[in-house]
């Protein structure tokens, strides 16, 4: 069976759920009157898991991102993180957006220190993790280097470091490698799976890439069109490492066919 049905899923992660999304409605007031862009969302992360979310334009991905780092509340249900409800921005959090947003006046070093000085820790107690990440990503030879000397993966590599740097339970990732050309966003995936598997984060994960988010996620979540729910969480049960040889497996490519054929079925209005 390629899907699991929701509740199975929730099941399995019983007590060791890492992030907990239950019920969630998320409604904008504008100015043509409400807006409702989530509706009921549920789902849950155990620790550790790479969970990746896809769904249509406009379905509520970055809604989602927006409740689950505390920067929106939502209009019911509950975020729920360790156990404790989500209210506003945690220090257990660290986001990798979609553009690097690098300083460029800071260097690599610098841009990757930003979350400690702005959560108001000693820089001190964070240098050797900054170093053992620029090691990680493979940029310790670039540690002294502006942004403007980086490629686009480069770039995207510090923000990964920089949003890992302050050693947070969970990483959130919002279409982090969309903007790269198709070998270096390859390429990222299969970095991003190395540091993933040497930090043991729990992720998660938004994008629009079916294969990268086959290639990275243990689970895929699937939304439906706005107002955003999930439709169906699916397991990808492909040992790891996945390499690029991965992508041209059977189980991987049924995977994938499975997914483009839910958002076909959306957009042709049979679900």
């Amino acid at each position: 069976m390629l899907t699991l049905a929701q509740s199975t899923v929730q099941a399995s992660a019983g007590n060791d759920a890492h992030l907990k999304v239950a019920g969630v409605d998320l409604v904008y007031e504008t100015s043509r009157g409400p807006l409702k862009a989530l509706a009921g969302l549920s789902f849950e992360i155990r620790a550790g898991e790479f969970v990746c979310v896809v769904g249509p334009s406009g379905c509520g991905k970055s809604t989602l991102l927006k409740l689950i780092s505390g920067l929106l509340p939502p209009s019911a249900g509950e975020v729920l993180l360790a156990g404790q409800p989500v209210r506003k921005p945690r220090a257990d959090v660290g986001i990798v957006f979609q553009q690097p947003t690098l300083l460029p006046w800071k260097t690599v070093y610098e841009n990757v220190m930003v979350p400690v000085r702005a959560l108001g820790r000693r820089p001190q107690d964070y240098h050797d993790k900054a170093e053992e990440l620029l090691r990680l990503v493979g940029l310790q030879d670039f540690r002294s280097h502006y942004p403007r000397e980086l490629s686009g993966g480069m770039q995207q590599r510090v923000a990964v470091a920089r949003g890992l740097v302050h050693d947070p339970a969970l990483l959130l990732m919002d279409e982090p490698f969309a903007a790269l050309d198709a070998m270096t966003r390859e390429s990222m995936m299969a970095e991003l799976q190395r540091i993933w598997m040497s930090t043991g984060k729990s992720v998660l994960f938004i994008t629009h890439s079916i294969p990268e988010a086959v290639f990275l996620a243990d689970r895929v979540v699937v939304m439906s069109p706005r107002p955003g729910r999930v439709l169906e969480e699916i397991a990808v049960d492909i040992p790891r490492p996945r390499t690029v040889k991965t992508l041209g497996e059977a189980r991987f490519v049924s995977i994938g066919n499975h997914l483009r054929q839910m958002f076909f079925d959306m957009t042709s209005g049979q679900k």
